[in-house]
């Protein structure tokens, strides 16, 4: 089956570590970030006109460490802080389950479809670093866009890597004072990148102040 091409908003995050970032798409851009960049490929874009979201399934697999260590940067799949202490995965499953789903329900064809999603990484701040440094948001997955007749892959599986800063000390509270809390940062910007990358026909250009790199799991090639 031919893969479509989804061309991602490039930038550079910045922060202590690849441990998690997030953030509403509309904030400023690194400085090292590009005026605009195309996001989707005209094929992708003209497909997804006519889908319509049926569901959102996010996988979070058991196989995935949790950490509860008080580190900067825990070694470990999953590092969330946020929610009160239970279940990690399930908590994980559901912040980017809303934020995806937020970003699709402009999609309103004929022909339903599932967007099939595995975690392969969710990192959060930590208690440590949220007080002090910050750092970044780094969330890994796998996405498919099944057809919800056929069960026949429309787009994928694309590996996506997405990197955010995360807010640190005093403009970490400043953030949750105005209600930017981290959970309402990443699902905003998860749901920015799906409005982005999947946006019904409409070619659109942003400027992002994330990365986020698309990788085809069959072809190896960064879309």
């Amino acid at each position: 089956m031919k893969l479509t091409k989804m061309i991602a908003a490039l930038a550079v995050a910045v922060g202590l570590s690849a441990c998690a970032g997030s953030g509403p798409l509309s904030e400023t851009p690194t400085r090292n970030a590009p005026d605009a960049a195309p996001v989707v490929g005209a094929e992708l874009t003209a497909q997804s006109a006519d889908w319509r979201l049926a569901d959102v399934r996010v996988q979070v697999s058991g196989d995935l460490r949790v950490s509860e260590a008080n580190r900067y940067y825990p070694v470990a799949d999953i590092v969330w802080r946020e929610d009160p202490f239970g279940d990690r995965r399930a908590q994980v499953a559901k912040i980017v389950d809303d934020g995806v789903t937020a970003g699709l329900t402009h999609l309103n064809g004929t022909r339903p479809v599932y967007f099939d999603i595995n975690m392969h990484r969710f990192h959060a701040l930590t208690e440590k670093a949220r007080y002090s440094v910050g750092g970044v948001h780094n969330l890994v997955f796998t996405l498919t866009v099944i057809d919800a007749a056929t069960g026949v892959a429309l787009h994928g599986p694309i590996e996506m890597v997405v990197d955010l800063k995360a807010y640190g000390g005093e403009q970490a509270f400043a953030a949750e004072r105005k209600g930017l809390t981290q959970k309402v940062r990443i699902q905003s910007h998860l749901a920015g990148i799906m409005r982005q990358s999947f946006n019904g026909g409409v070619e659109m250009r942003v400027v992002s102040s994330s990365a986020v790199k698309g990788r085809d799991i069959n072809t190896g090639v960064i879309q």
